[in-house]
Parts: C-alpha cells; structure tokens; sequence
C-alpha cells in the first residue's frame, strides 16, 4: 500500500512540475516577444530621431546659405538679437 501511495504522490508531483516548466516556457516566450518589439520600436525611434537630425542639418544649412546671400544685398541687414 504504501508504495502504491508513493507513485501516486510522485506522479502528482510529477505533474505539477510540468506544469511549472509550461509556465516558464510559455514567460520565456513572452518575454522574447517583448524584447522583439521593444528592439522594433527602438530601431524605429532611432530612425525617426536620424531623418529629423538630418532634416535639421539641412535646414541649418540652407538657412546660412539664405543668410549670406541677403548679407551680400547692401540693402539687406540681418540684425542680431533685440
């Protein structure tokens, strides 16, 4: 009787730490998709941030081009500050 009764308790315990490494499995999985996308949406925002640096460049370049083309009118002051 006594054995019997041991089997009985292992295979419960048996089953219940399959159950423990499905939880894990199935976290570890969500895990791994939540870097995923975490990573996407970082690439993404790195891309955004380059294309708005360079836009601003740009801008930055054809604002000092405009500058010294009106500098070069006599009749065109740029006035610095207040």
């Amino acid at each position: 009787m006594e054995k019997d009764h041991l089997e009985i308790l292992l295979e419960d315990i048996r089953g219940k730490f399959d159950l423990v490494l499905e939880g894990h499995d199935a976290l570890r999985q969500e895990i791994r998709e939540a870097r995923q996308s975490s990573d996407d949406k970082h690439d993404q925002t790195a891309f955004l941030l380059q294309a708005l640096n360079d836009k601003i460049d740009r801008v930055a370049t054809e604002l000092t081009a405009h500058r010294a083309d009106t500098e070069a009118h006599q009749l065109y002051r740029v006035k610095e500050g207040p």
